[in-house]
């Protein structure tokens, strides 16, 4: 899984880097908030982000904000990381679009827990996603028919929305994925073909 980190101080981001690779992770390193928001908007942008709160550029604030903005269908799973640590701090953090936050210094053992807690939403927002994009792909593929569907007793053609009546076949095929093949009932082969039966 790839991570971004967005750190300005060069040794926090040298350690959270050696640390994440160290736990099986893909790093991708960012200096400052706008390098992390190049990296956050772009097409292969990576689903986890440990943004540092204060930094030159944008701060982590302003990022989860326009991270949030972003029409994506499975999006970026942030934790800010930062000094800032009150509770104000950590309310103002989480209305602005973070999933998580963790005071500095922070315990390793906790930050590792809550990337893996972190790993795991991405992974069920990502099934979530591909599971709403077939269904969206199923349902543009789907013609269904509704309502009262007014139909003559006697020759079995149907009313369509245009007031005018047409073979019950052509009209189910409009309005559905439906094939049809042409055979004899029973009744009707001994009705209209007595001789067959012979």
């Amino acid at each position: 899984m790839r991570i971004l980190i967005a750190e300005d101080d060069i040794t926090s981001r040298a350690l959270l880097k050696h640390m994440l690779a160290e736990w099986g992770y893909e790093v991708v390193v960012t200096k400052d908030g706008d390098e992390a928001w190049e990296a956050l908007r772009a097409e292969d942008a990576p689903k986890l982000a440990i943004l540092d709160r204060i930094m030159p550029g944008k701060d982590g604030i302003e990022l989860c904000r326009k991270v949030r903005q972003l029409d994506v269908p499975n999006p970026t799973y942030i934790i800010l990381l930062t000094i800032r640590s009150s509770k104000k701090d950590i309310v103002a953090g989480l209305e602005a679009g973070a999933n998580d936050y963790i005071g500095k210094p922070y315990d390793t053992e906790e930050l590792r827990v809550r990337v893996k807690v972190g790993e795991r939403v991405t992974a069920l927002q990502s099934a979530l996603a591909e599971q709403v994009h077939s269904l969206r792909e199923a349902l543009a593929h789907v013609k269904t028919l509704q309502g009262i569907l007014p139909i003559c007793m006697h020759c079995h053609k149907i009313r369509n929305d245009q007031q005018s009546w047409e073979r019950l076949e052509k009209y189910i095929a409009k309005h559905s994925d439906a094939e049809f093949s042409h055979g004899l009932c029973p009744e009707c082969l001994e009705k209209y073909y007595p001789d067959f039966n012979e």
